[in-house]
Parts: C-alpha cells; structure tokens; sequence
C-alpha cells in the first residue's frame, strides 16, 4: 500500500510518498522527476506524522537533521550516491565528483549527477547541496530557484558565510 499526503512548504506544496513503514518519496511542485502517485495510493497524514513535524522544524531553521526511516527505490548504484549525500553536512556544499570520489567511482561524475536528479527523497536527502565544481547552482529536479532557497536557508542558520551561490542563475 503506498500512502500519500499533501504538506505546504515555502517551495510550495510537497507531495510526501509512504509504504506505510518508510518514506518513499519528497517531491516539490516543479519536481521533474517525481512520478505519479499509483491509483490504490492512499491519502493519510498517519504515516507521516514525523516527518511533517521535522520538515517544519527544518524550514523554522530549528532543525538540521532528519530522523525519520527511508526507504528510496533505486538502482544499487543511485542508492550509493543517495547515501552519500546523506552525509554531506547541513550549511555545505560539495561538488559531484567530490560525491563520485566519496563513493569510491571518480570517473563517474556524470552518473552521480544523473543519480542525484534521481532523488525520490528531496531535502531529507539533501541532493540540493551538490553543486558544480566552480561552485555554480547547477541543475535540481526542484528547480534552481528552490535549490538557492534551501541552501540560502541552511547557510543562514548554519551561520556560512555567502560564497559563489550569490551570483545570479
């Protein structure tokens, strides 16, 4: 059974994706990836009541850490990358061969940016702090303009100081 549950944000309304256990799935209105919810897909805040807590926790710039049980679908290969992203610190960016190096693939920037795009678990696994190797806002499945505004907010609260995410997109 998979669940699904509506929850307005500052990037607008984020569709939350659950199989009742683990989230499955954090998508943004302009998400380009994010696949219809099946037709048996239930609506029901029950199974998501933590992490609705912690998103507005998180855009209150109250918290910094998500705690809740993950359950992305995906290749062996994008789940490596999606874990590695996971450890990327709050208020820091890296860039994608610094992910590929950390997963022990240097060659593949490419396919840790494509992995990364692939991301059913927006924010929660902070895809939006991969960034190019110059330090540009690259491409987001959210948009850039949401990628900008959830860095803009860790930095903030992180207290970081601006750097090459100011210029214009």
């Amino acid at each position: 059974m998979t669940y699904t549950w509506t929850t307005p944000s500052p990037l607008g309304d984020l569709r939350l994706l659950s199989d009742g256990r683990a989230l499955t799935g954090v998508y943004m209105p302009s998400h380009m990836a994010a696949p219809a919810p099946p037709a048996d897909a239930r609506p029901d805040r029950g199974p998501f009541g933590a992490v609705l807590s912690q998103l507005e926790e998180y855009f209150a710039g109250e918290r910094r850490d998500f705690d809740v049980v993950l359950a992305a679908t995906g290749t062996e290969f994008q789940r490596r990358v999606w874990a590695a992203l996971t450890a990327i610190p709050y208020g820091a960016t890296v860039s994608y061969r610094d992910v590929a190096e950390a997963i022990g693939a240097p060659t593949a920037v490419r396919a840790v940016g494509l992995a990364n795009g692939r991301n059913p678990i927006s924010i929660i696994v902070p895809c939006h702090r991969v960034v190019g190797a110059n330090g540009s806002l690259t491409g987001y499945g959210g948009g850039i303009a949401n990628k900008r505004y959830l860095l803009d907010l860790e930095r903030r609260v992180a207290g970081v100081s601006p750097t090459l995410l100011d210029q214009p997109v």
